[in-house]
């Protein structure tokens, strides 16, 4: 009896340290682990991570004009992180998006902290991407073979460009009305498909909710997406093929 006693104090102890987010946390990290293991053991991924990481870099690659790329995928994590943040109070619908800025500007505890890093990330990741794009031009770096990561990056440009465009539209004031307004019209200047192209980009003859609606989804679904992928192929062409030298 007095042995069953000793452990049912034992089991309660066990049993509160499993609760506490520490041991959970280790018994996760446990778990990943031995997954981790098994999975390198069919996929040899810990000898490919290693290479890819040891990799050796010129010395010219540590050139503050060779970090252009670099700190333009910084500032497209800041955009995720603070647009997720974002997107939690935003509303899309031409009814509720003003007031909704207006509430993450003034109520939401640092929400203008989170609204001003979203803006000006966007500034400086156009930025960045411009002069990273005007960098390889100037330097030929686009000459074989690196063909395809020249292509990728000048998509990755086009996209940033289309994030700035649909994101400028979300805050749904005077200025961003009228600015998508005459940035969406020199669509109609394209030859023969002009008028239906920019009837499909506004969902309707002039800027209203069903605009801001595929702008939301554009600029928060579709593009996150497509610059992650073009965003992994580029690094792996990097990577495979290397940095160019400098002229």
């Amino acid at each position: 009896m007095a042995g069953n006693e000793d452990k049912g104090p034992r089991r309660g102890i066990l049993a509160w340290l499993v609760q506490q987010p520490l041991v959970d946390r280790a018994i996760r990290l446990l778990s990943a682990s031995v997954l981790y293991s098994a999975l390198d053991e069919r996929l040899e991924l810990k000898e490919a991570v290693q290479k890819a990481l040891r990799k050796p870099v010129p010395p010219y690659g540590f050139r503050q004009t060779f970090c252009l790329g670099g700190m333009a995928m910084i500032c497209f994590v800041n955009q995720v992180v603070t647009g997720v943040l974002l997107a939690i109070y935003y509303q899309p619908s031409a009814e509720g998006a003003y007031d909704s800025v207006q509430y993450i500007m003034n109520e939401v505890s640092f929400g203008w902290l989170l609204r001003q890093l979203h803006s000006w990330g966007a500034h400086l990741m156009m930025i960045f991407v411009l002069l990273h794009m005007v960098k390889v031009f100037w330097t030929k770096a686009y000459r074989p073979p690196r063909e395809l990561t020249w292509m990728t990056g000048s998509c990755l440009f086009f996209l940033t460009m289309t994030f700035c465009f649909s994101g400028y539209l979300l805050p749904w004031d005077q200025l961003s009305y009228w600015g998508t307004t005459v940035g969406s019209e020199m669509v109609r200047a394209v030859p023969l498909v002009g008028e239906q192209v920019l009837h499909i980009i506004r969902g309707g003859p002039t800027v209203t909710g069903a605009t801001l609606s595929r702008f939301f989804t554009l600029h928060t679904v579709v593009l996150p997406w497509a610059v992650i992928g073009l965003l992994a192929g580029h690094a792996v062409l990097i990577r495979r093929l290397g940095i160019s030298k400098p002229l």
